[in-house]
């Protein structure tokens, strides 16, 4: 059965430009948590809920920033504290706009 354009999320828009308007408009939080023994956590909320997308997003993090992490309902979570440094990535690698973006101290 073929979608009417109507349907789909974006009205029509090819996926791509479609995920790039979702980023454009999305608010996302950058924060840091402590776990067991102390150990500081970066979590990135906000994004998408892209399952593909996120995996991305958490590779091309955890490369760039040489930590280990994970993704799990619907947000990033890095080992160590990278809150500015992941700000960084996203602006750069991503296109994400710099006031879409909120860094929690």
């Amino acid at each position: 059965m073929e979608k009417n354009m109507d349907e789909t999320p974006c009205g029509g828009l090819p996926p791509e430009l479609c995920e790039q308007a979702s980023l454009e408009q999305s608010l996302v939080k950058i924060r840091l948590d402590t776990r067991k023994f102390g150990k500081a956590v970066t979590i990135v909320d906000g994004l998408p809920n892209d399952k593909e997308f996120l995996k991305q997003v958490a590779k091309a993090l955890k490369t760039k920033l040489a930590t280990g992490g994970t993704f799990k309902e619907g947000r990033i979570e890095l080992q160590g504290d990278h809150r500015h440094r992941v700000k960084q990535i996203l602006i750069e690698d991503f296109g994400i706009p710099p006031e879409n973006i909120l860094v929690i101290d």
